[in-house]
């Protein structure tokens, strides 16, 4: 298991996609902080610092992709059948897939926080003001946008695993999260906020998500969600001709 996790890390080191990813990341971070610092007077309250780096939750994004191409990536570039011959147990394959991508969804979570709160700080002392780093609910906030990157990561290798085509899996995920949950939550009402996205947005303490489950409890049924496609991905590739 550990020469499987081993290569894994190597692979990932030296993917150009997933460099690619972390650096669109923090692009969608200075946006992001940029938009709601512009938009608000009051950028010294604890409330619009919050949602300024709350923009880390959505980082998951990048990092779902990066799940889904664990996997996925694999069939595009057929080294699946190589790998799979190696290492003829396929479980241990996911399994390695898995704790390298929620390690990496986590450290894609870290580094974008990082980056939020120097960015966020560099706002607020152009604007007069400086970063409440004793407020509780930054911290929060943060911890939850860094769980909820790497819970998508791990939903990522489930959905690759589900959906091998790389390109069908990216857009069938990103399209969910995009419109087909918008709709679905119109649809089930109340039940719409135990929901993937909606789900994140409450982990992540995202101003959208006041109605939403406490933060331990969207954690854990985020990690649910993760769990139950990751068992279906792992059962779906062991009864898979890959030839």
């Amino acid at each position: 298991m550990t020469a499987l996790i081993s290569a894994e890390l190597l692979r990932l080191r030296t993917t150009r996609s997933v460099w690619l990813l972390l650096g669109a990341a923090q692009v969608l971070i200075v946006v992001g902080i940029s938009g709601v610092m512009l938009d608000r007077d009051d950028a010294g309250s604890p409330a619009v610092q919050q949602a300024a780096v709350a923009h880390i939750g959505l980082v998951s994004l990048f990092t779902l992709v990066l799940g889904i191409m664990a996997v996925a990536g694999e069939y595009r570039h057929r080294t699946i059948t190589d790998t799979y011959l190696t290492v003829p147990r396929r479980g241990r394959v996911v399994a390695a897939k898995l704790v390298v991508s929620t390690g990496a969804g986590l450290v894609f979570g870290l580094v974008t926080a990082l980056f939020a709160l120097v960015v966020s700080a560099v706002w607020l002392a152009g604007r007069g003001f400086s970063l409440d780093a004793g407020a509780g609910g930054l911290w929060l906030t943060i911890a939850g946008g860094v769980a909820w990157n790497a819970a998508f990561a791990a939903l990522g290798v489930g959905v690759g695993a589900l959906i091998t085509n790389q390109i069908g899996a990216i857009a069938a995920a990103l399209a969910w999260l995009a419109l087909v949950e918008g709709l679905v939550a119109r649809l089930v009402g109340d039940a719409g906020q135990w929901l993937p996205f909606a789900l994140g947005s409450a982990l992540d303490r995202l101003p959208t998500a006041v109605d939403g489950p406490p933060q331990w409890l969207a954690g854990l049924a985020l990690t649910g969600y993760a769990a139950v496609f990751v068992l279906a991905g792992a059962a779906t590739t062991l009864r898979r001709d890959v030839t």
